[in-house]
């Protein structure tokens, strides 16, 4: 807990007075408004994939991979958007121990979560060499340059998720639940479920959308 003081003038004396505040205050809002720009990051290429995502250039599609596959595998892509959905109920059973001070029991479920992101990532991997065995790369066309460039920017922020766990689980083993690492697991919860919420509208405005064109 730190203060604020602040000075009053009374006459000819000056006063000083001291009002309390929460130092972790301005880390959460501060933290917030990351979260909004990275909203607006993923907003903007959102809305490049609505305008680039019929430009096909005689490559592959969603529904036709060139070889009359279909390009987007709908069954996969669920499995992994159920994968991060559980990661985020998880990670929020994470931090509903962290609020018990149960550390154990915390650094379980982050760590369950952290899994879960592996997971995500693998197949997110698999997804790719199979695409690029059929030709479609992030060269082939713009609807695919846009493509992979909202699903590697989602799986960097999953990296640096998986990383900020590592830190963090690092950060209580060596200091415990002191109030700076109870507002880094606060922010960790909130990144990792922004995380949750963008890949199911990814899921849905990418995946879902392409195929149902």
């Amino acid at each position: 807990m730190a203060s604020t003081a602040h000075t009053e003038v009374k006459g000819d004396n000056f006063h000083v007075t001291e009002e309390p505040h929460h130092e972790g205050h301005s880390t959460v809002i501060g933290f917030w408004i990351f979260l909004m720009q990275d909203m607006l990051l993923f907003c903007g290429l959102f809305a490049i994939f609505a305008w680039l995502g019929g430009h096909y250039a005689n490559g592959p599609a969603p529904l036709d991979d060139g070889t009359g596959q279909p390009l987007f595998h709908l069954t996969p892509v669920a499995i992994n958007t159920v994968i991060m959905m559980v990661s985020a109920f998880t990670c929020s059973m994470g931090m509903v121990n962290i609020r018990k001070e149960n550390v154990g029991a915390a650094l379980r479920f982050f760590g369950i979560t952290a899994l879960l992101g592996l997971g995500f990532l693998f197949m997110q991997y698999r997804e790719a060499v199979n695409m690029a065995a059929v030709g479609a790369t992030i060269q082939t066309s713009a609807f695919l340059a846009s493509f992979f460039v909202i699903i590697f920017t989602h799986c960097l922020h999953v990296i640096a998720g998986l990383v900020w766990f590592v830190v963090l689980a690092v950060q209580i083993n060596l200091h415990g639940l002191d109030d700076a690492n109870e507002r880094r697991a606060v922010c960790f919860s909130m990144f990792w479920n922004f995380l949750d919420i963008t890949w199911v509208i990814v899921f849905v405005f990418v995946y879902l959308m392409g195929v149902l064109k």
